[in-house]
């Protein structure tokens, strides 16, 4: 059972150890020198999108390019055919690029290159395509010319003019206005649909007051064609003039227009059905007529509308739900209601979609024997079909390659040899578009090479941390081993740290690191080492800084700064003077231990700070400066007081973005005004709250205020002399601004999830100087970051931060921004931030394996989660010893996000241990990994039997048995010389007498009788007894098949009765050579 258990174990490390074999591949640096020298096989790196619409006026251009080592070559297709570019004078292929150019200058028709072409780029490694690339040439047809006739329409009927626009190419943009080019008003009553048609709910008689006209606007030709316009003629029973019904309350009775119960003119019937593709914006459409004009409400049967994705268009006619997923099926409808009744009409959704990735495959780089594979996973609706091609051709007529094998979606690839590098490409398509992606295997063979310039040399300051960078590369993936001054072991742990991309990490720099450190990378191929130099330096310290100083003006002052610094490192001493640099002189002067200031001057009042740098480092003190200005005795002899409060304050220069603000100043009270602090107070947002405005001099009394718009200003005024500050003044009038569109938008703006399915955007809202005008609302917009989804949005209004979006993936980066808005317009397009959905708990760590190299360690090794949900902030670590039944306390260990091995130091050569290993982010804890120490006695005998017969304790425990078996057979056959007996049969037939018996049972019975010889022996003449039919030997008791030693190490003996007379005669054979016949006749 414990081989079984220990088999399972070992099959199951096994096993991982294949898996994250099978996945693992190779990473080749961006490093030139790396680039350059590879082989390569082709990646397509830009092409023209699927369906390419371009303008009849330009040149076609249908982009591809490639990068590839060797050098791609490109060819193209057109229509699944062969594209013979050379052959067509209006075609070239640009230099190192398969971009096709077609130019018209010389003539020719855009309509002749229309259809699908195709990419291929190609080396020797293999052939990369492009996709499918649908070139069609913008069109934008005449209207074909038509007279419509007049149409007369009863007034309160419903009415339909239809657009019917000419087929262009895209379809054009469609708008409604009078041949005299007004724009026609809409309403709820009137009102154009999807199709562009123009429809009346109900014909009013001032609809005739004009013509109407179709237009289509194309976007690629910039034209706008005009139909010939509509003219109107509504029959009524009343034909006064509008101004007389004007204060009716009900003007349709007052014109003899019957109440009409509400019909859809658009869709018609009772029902309708519509497709929309995933991820698409869907438009669903209701226009009814009737008297009055209805009003259309919209909803969803056994649900709710989606909330922050759905809108109400044309006047609640038209739904319009934003970025459409599998869940946004079912059936919709909408109520047309007036007083006179309510119609519905239910519209089915049917969501399908076009394949989109799950799993896109990636390029794979193989060493020579290593596993690997492609895994192309897609879903749609219907459930996109998979296909395999390698360099362009179907994978089934492939040449065959025994190391490849198709499993579905994924292509396996075992023990790969060099040569069979190339590109595959994975389509996957149904009936609503298709994927196709490219990835390459390329199989390498590179020694090892060190990408780091030779012999760097790295200085840190003293008790800092620091790295040492040693990239690599090389096929098979090299081992990466850091040495000090050419000798020693591998450096690792305690203060140093190797990162899986060779950096070494000294966690804290001391003296005795200094030296000279080698990496060196090592696989099959061969080896490759490169030095780098470490320098610790002391840091540099200021030992005696400036000190506050209050000299009188006219003296000289001498302000310290004496540092101490690693004198290998240059030194550098600046003075700065408030927090800018001090400019020096005759008057100022920086000595050797500090700075120097000669007949000091009030303007030499303020902090003086002295910076001490080297190339690795700083430091810095500061002192202040208060310069005394002697005063007249007559002065100096009143008491001092803060100063009275400005008054009068007058507002003229009025302005829209500024205003003059005057004021009469107070006492000054014996102490000079040095400054006045202008405050204003604004009463929409933060009422009687006052604000710093601006600063002036004390030396002035007006001054020109610059002012936002849209707020209604309150100034004050306060004075500040050396005593302190006035009251402040009381207010002025108030001064109103007129309004204007932001000039800012939010700051901070940040998203962060809150749960694992939402993201909380934030933002810093705008205050009361920045909100322009009335109505400030935030216009909220956010996407999955890298991906062509349109944007979603959001507005909210008032003084709020934040908004949340539901149902996001988990972890997912979005991009962001928040734009303001008032009644004025937007502010300028808000920079885009990145923000994320919400964390989640780790998936288990990957490949979990557990080894026991020797009886003293137990080695764990993981690769990070497949899916962290979030930032790894770090793994957690419960193990527990146990022995049968019993077990030990549960033991912790939590290790950085970076560290994927552990080797723990066992407490006895016995137990095993139980191991549950779980990653974490912000969330928590994830799922574990768990595992048990592989079975100790088939480890042990496995791994150590080659070391027990050498170790001290067993050589001593053997010799102890042996000893103590020596001295209990001398002892019994003392005790059996001297009178023992022991009945022994002559023969097997031979029935036992009583005293016999007691041998069948296994007991003894000494003799008190001295000289009583032993029944069935005689003595012989030279004093020995000579054996007859006991074969009691020292191999009976010692060397027997049934003697062994126990677990323990103790003995195990038999006394054991022969009963074959023939071997008893071999037994009196070696008689003269038995040891224990030499031992009895010494005794």
């Amino acid at each position: 059972m414990v081989m079984q258990r220990y088999l399972l174990t070992y099959m199951g490390v096994v096993l991982a150890l294949y898996l994250h074999h099978l996945v693992r591949a190779i990473e080749v640096p961006r490093d030139p020198s790396i680039q350059d020298i590879l082989l390569q096989p082709p990646t397509i790196t830009k092409q023209s999108v699927k369906n390419y619409i371009v303008d009849p006026r330009d040149n076609i251009f249908i982009e591809c390019e490639a990068k590839g080592n060797p050098v791609p070559t490109f060819s193209w297709t057109r229509n699944g055919k062969f594209f013979n570019v050379a052959k067509d004078p209006r075609v070239s292929m640009r230099h190192w690029s398969g971009t096709l150019a077609v130019d018209f200058r010389s003539g020719g028709r855009p309509e002749d290159y229309e259809g699908e072409y195709q990419c291929f780029a190609r080396n020797d490694l293999g052939t990369a395509l492009s996709n499918k690339i649908f070139l069609q040439v913008s069109k934008s047809p005449l209207w074909p010319k038509e007279n419509l006739d007049i149409q007369e329409v009863h007034e309160g009927a419903p009415l339909i003019l239809a657009c019917n626009p000419p087929p262009g190419l895209p379809p054009p943009a469609i708008f409604w206005m009078s041949s005299s080019m007004e724009s026609i008003h809409q309403d709820k009553r009137v009102s154009q649909g999807q199709n562009g048609d123009l429809y009346f709910s109900n014909v009013m008689q001032e609809d005739a007051l004009t013509d109407y006209s179709c237009n289509a606007r194309f976007a690629f030709t910039h034209t706008i064609q005009q139909k010939n316009p509509y003219t109107l003629k509504v029959l009524t029973k009343h034909p006064h003039n509008e101004t007389s019904f004007r204060n009716h309350t009900d003007i349709h009775r007052a014109r003899g227009i019957a109440e009409r119960h509400p019909s859809f003119m658009y869709p018609t019937g009772t029902s309708s059905s519509q497709m929309v593709l995933r991820g698409e914006d869907l438009l669903l459409e209701c226009i009814a007529s009737g008297v009055p004009t209805p009003d259309i409400v919209w909803h969803k049967k056994g649900g709710e509308l989606p909330v922050r994705r759905f809108k109400l268009e044309n006047f609640r006619k038209a739904l319009h739900i934003a970025n459409v997923s599998e869940e946004d099926s079912g059936e919709y409808f909408c109520l047309a209601s007036n007083k006179v009744g309510i119609s519905r009409h239910t519209i089915s959704v049917r969501v399908k979609a076009a394949p989109y990735w799950l799993d896109e495959p990636e390029n794979l780089i193989l060493a020579p024997g290593e596993d690997g594979k492609l895994v192309c996973r897609a879903n749609g609706n219907p459930k996109p079909s998979v296909q395999w091609l390698v360099n362009g051709e179907p994978i089934e007529g492939s040449l065959p390659n025994p190391s490849r094998e198709v499993n579905g979606d994924t292509v396996i690839f075992r023990a790969t040899q060099t040569g069979s590098s190339a590109v595959y490409q994975c389509n996957a398509s149904n009936e609503h578009g298709y994927l196709l992606a490219n990835a390459f295997v390329s199989v390498l063979d590179v020694v090892p090479r060190i990408l780091a310039p030779r012999n760097q040399l790295i200085k840190v300051i003293q008790n800092n941390r620091t790295r040492l960078d040693c990239p690599f590369f090389g096929s098979p993936i090299p081992t990466l081993r850091w040495f000090k001054n050419g000798q020693g072991s591998t450096l690792d742990g305690g203060n140093y740290r190797v990162h899986e991309n060779g950096t070494l990490e000294i966690v804290m720099a001391r003296k005795e690191d200094q030296g000279t450190y080698t990496c060196v990378a090592t696989n099959l191929l061969g080896t490759a080492e490169a030095q780098v130099r470490l320098e610790v330096k002391d840091p540099t310290r200021i030992i005696d800084g400036p000190k506050d100083a209050v000299p009188k003006k006219g003296t000289t002052v001498h302000l310290i700064c004496r540092t101490r610094y690693d004198p290998t490192l240059r030194l550098t001493v600046t003075w700065l003077k408030d927090d800018t640099p001090l400019f020096l002189g005759n008057r100022i002067k920086k000595e050797e231990d500090g700075l120097t200031i000669y007949g000091v001057a009030e303007k030499d009042q303020g902090y003086y700070t002295c910076v001490a740098s080297t190339e690795l480092d700083r430091d810095s003190a500061r002192a202040h400066l208060t310069v005394l200005v002697p005063t007249s005795v007559n002065r100096m002899s009143l008491p001092k007081a803060r100063p009275e409060r400005p008054r009068d304050l007058e507002l003229t220069d009025l302005a829209e973005r500024s205003v003059r603000l005057t004021w009469i100043p107070g006492d000054d009270n014996n102490s000079p005004i040095t400054d006045y602090i202008v405050e204003f107070e604004e009463d929409r947002y933060l009422p009687g709250t006052w604000h710093n405005h601006s600063r002036y001099p004390g030396s002035v009394n007006s001054a020109v205020l610059r002012l936002a718009p849209y707020v209604n200003y309150q100034f004050r005024v306060t004075a500040v002399n050396e005593v302190g500050s006035s009251y402040p003044s009381l207010p002025s009038d108030r001064y109103q601004t007129n309004g204007a569109r932001p000039e800012y938008n939010p700051t901070g703006v940040k998203g962060a999830g809150t749960s694992k399915n939402n993201m909380v955007i934030s933002w810093t809202p705008l205050n009361a100087t920045q909100v322009y005008g009335p109505r400030l609302r935030y216009i909220v917009k956010w996407r999955r970051k890298d991906t062509r989804e349109s944007w979603s949005s959001a507005t909210v209004e008032g003084d709020v931060s934040k908004y949340t979006v539901t149902q996001t993936p988990i972890y997912t980066p979005y991009e962001i921004k928040v734009q303001a808005e008032n009644e004025y317009g937007k502010a300028a397009e808000p920079d885009v931030v990145i923000g994320y959905s919400g964390e989640d708990f780790p998936s288990p760590p990957k490949y979990f394996r557990i080894r026991q190299p020797n009886l003293e360690t137990v080695t764990l090794e993981w690769e990070h989660p497949e899916h962290p949900n979030g930032i790894l902030v770090g793994y957690t670590l419960r193990y527990q010893a146990f022995n049968g039944s019993k077990s030990g306390r549960t033991m912790v260990e939590n290790f950085s996000p970076n560290q994927t091995k552990f080797i723990l130091q066992r407490t006895d050569p016995i137990s095993r241990y139980r191991f549950n290993l779980r990653g974490r982010t912000q969330i928590g804890e994830g799922e574990p990994s768990t595992g048990e120490s592989p079975t100790l006695l088939n480890e042990a005998y496995t791994k150590n039997q080659g070391d027990i017969a050498t170790q001290g304790w067993f050589i001593g425990l053997m010799c102890a048995i042996a000893l103590l078996v020596l001295i209990l057979l001398i002892v019994c056959f003392i005790k059996r010389s001297r009178g023992g007996k022991y009945p022994v049969r002559e023969n097997k037939d031979v029935p036992l007498d009583p005293d016999d018996q007691k041998v069948d049972n296994g007991s003894f019975d000494y003799s008190d009788e001295d000289n009583k010889p032993l029944q069935g022996s005689q003595t012989s003449l030279d004093g020995t007894i000579k054996q007859q039919e006991s074969d009691d030997s020292l191999v009976d008791y010692g060397e027997g098949g049934e003697g062994q030693f126990n677990e323990d190490g103790s003995f195990i003996g038999q006394y054991t009765v022969k009963k074959d007379k023939e071997e008893t005669e071999g037994n009196e054979s070696s008689e003269a050579t038995s040891p224990v016949n030499a031992i009895y006749s010494l005794a």
